[in-house]
């Protein structure tokens, strides 16, 4: 019992390094974006914005080159303590990270992809008729995560127990941090 709850730690904490590009990205695209919308303030034929004014060109650059830093990052690490299946014990089967190349390309894609996500999250929002800021439940905790780990696929083969255990985690983390950041009076909902 006590190494499998050792090993679902370990495989918690690998998920999390693995997704710290999509992570980062996904915050600092909303902490350092503002400024002129993706969507240039475009409507669709249905007479709604494309996307809104929530994702905006600077998030989009500054959340795809601070999540491809923190690739690289990750792949210093690896080239001094092996990648992310050497880091834990096999338990995550994914050889990534292991080189500061690797890091970069992996980190751009996730970053870029889970920024894309998002996007894609917004478009569908309007397409539904849900304004900016008014909430869609599961997606947008998740949008970001499944652009994140498509773009991902084309360097690393991810399972679906990895794709479960990944969304579970970011529903989990997400869902977490609006309760800390509503109790402390950060935010007007927990959600």
């Amino acid at each position: 019992m006590e190494i499998e709850i050792f090993n679902l730690l370990i495989a918690v904490a690998g998920a999390i390094y693995f997704m710290l590009p999509a992570y980062v990205a996904n915050l600092s695209g909303l902490a350092f974006g503002g400024g002129t919308p993706v969507d240039g303030g475009k409507e669709c034929k249905d007479g709604r914005r494309l996307i809104g004014n929530g994702v905006t060109w600077k998030g989009l650059i500054n959340g795809t080159i601070l999540g491809t830093i923190v690739g690289g990052v990750l792949g210093i690490i690896g080239t001094f303590y092996g990648d992310l299946s050497v880091l834990t014990g096999g338990i995550i089967d994914l050889p990534v990270y292991g080189s500061i190349t690797g890091g970069l390309i992996l980190g751009f894609l996730m970053a870029f992809g889970a920024l894309l996500g998002d996007l894609v999250g917004s478009f569908i929002k309007r397409r539904i008729g849900l304004q900016s800021g008014e909430p869609a439940p599961i997606m947008d905790q998740l949008d970001f995560v499944v652009g994140a780990l498509i773009l991902s696929l084309l360097v690393v083969k991810i399972s679906w127990e990895f794709f479960i255990i990944v969304a579970v985690l970011t529903l989990i983390l997400h869902l977490g941090s609006n309760m800390i950041a509503y109790l402390l009076g950060i935010k007007d909902v927990w959600y």
